[in-house]
């Protein structure tokens, strides 16, 4: 079934309205209602656990009868379950809705199946519009829903042929202003930033995110991998956040551990030992390589071993975006086979 232009333009307007609200254990879902004629009647986002999900917010907003006959544009499939509210599926049938245009499946167990009931009672759906910029902006949430772990970011910087270092180790910076402006502001949008011991004892990163010679309002956890001992004295030690140590070679185990801490986006900066093992592992749901336009040579490559052992065992990926940030290029990518997006790509 054709989407129309004031359909589609209501699914842009619906994820503008999602990212309104708060990341945590419930999806960022906007809702926009539309007259038959396409005007928009009513707008609403979900804002937590609890509160009315968007669907319901919107038509909140209406006066009784006035829904009759409208569509409603959704960023996730409306959710079939009864927790602190009701189904908004049925909400929706109630009010008189008589079209549904969504972008993302519900993934979960209980609260998916809302389509079915919709269709049952004779509305017309239509699913997948703008379903990869939702994937996108629920990337944590589905990643907890549906493998049942954070969603892992693992990031490093590289000179143009592939070092993190130059061959004494030295290392800062190999990428400009720009690049490690973007790196704070991406560490401020995760729940823990991990890194592994050898990191701490070569480079001692206060592993804070900060806006200039300020500290962003939110700050990822610390969490610190490996058997060595991390000095009293390191700058972790006096991050806003209690660091975290794990003496483990077992990241799923780790994982595990974070996601009952209520962990959902893990963002891995190092070193080249402990980002490889995640990838070998299959844990990077997305890889952000800042490259610069410099040379090192050398032994001190940006990934160690990640299990291929030949050319038809490469780890595919597929680049999102090329964003350049001042001289430097930063590469940001998804494996071709995505647990979370269930398909090719994300």
């Amino acid at each position: 079934m054709a989407v129309t232009e004031a359909e589609r333009d209501a699914m842009h307007r619906a994820l503008a309205l999602a990212a309104n609200g708060p990341r945590g254990l419930n999806p960022q879902v906007g809702a926009v209602i539309l007259s038959p004629a396409g005007d928009v009647l009513a707008e609403g986002w979900h804002r937590g656990a609890g509160t009315p999900h968007a669907e319901v917010d919107a038509l909140s907003k209406l006066a009784p009868g006035q829904a009759s006959g409208a569509t409603a544009v959704v960023t996730l499939e409306p959710c079939n379950h009864t927790g602190r509210t009701g189904p908004c599926a049925q909400a929706l049938i109630d009010a008189g809705i008589t079209r549904v245009v969504y972008a993302l499946d519900d993934p979960g167990d209980t609260s998916s199946g809302g389509a079915e009931r919709l269709r049952a009672a004779g509305v017309e759906v239509v699913a997948g519009e703008q379903a990869d910029a939702s994937r996108r902006l629920l990337e944590d949430w589905l990643s907890v829903q549906r493998l049942g772990r954070p969603h892992v970011t693992v990031k490093w910087a590289q000179s143009l042929d592939g070092r993190a270092a130059a061959s004494d180790g030295t290392s800062q910076w190999i990428t400009g202003a720009d690049a490690r402006a973007d790196v704070h502001r991406r560490r401020a949008e995760a729940d823990a930033i991990v890194v592994g011991t050898g990191t701490v004892l070569a480079d001692d990163p206060a592993l804070t995110a900060r806006d200039g010679d300020s500290l962003y309002a939110h700050q990822p956890i610390p969490v610190v991998i490996g058997s060595r001992g991390t000095p009293a004295g390191a700058a972790v030690h006096r991050h806003p956040h209690a660091p975290l140590f794990y003496d483990t070679r077992d990241l799923a185990a780790v994982l595990a551990d974070l996601r009952v801490r209520g962990v959902q986006r893990v963002f891995v900066e190092g070193g080249p030992t402990l980002a490889s093992a995640f990838i070998a592992a299959g844990f990077a749901d997305t890889v952000l390589a800042y490259i610069a336009p410099v040379l090192l040579g050398g032994e001190r490559l940006a990934l160690a071993d990640i299990g291929v052992a030949t050319i038809d065992d490469a780890l595919r990926l597929q680049v999102e975006q090329w964003m350049p940030l001042g001289a430097d290029l930063l590469a940001i990518a998804h494996p071709v086979t995505d647990p979370v997006a269930g398909e090719e790509g994300i």
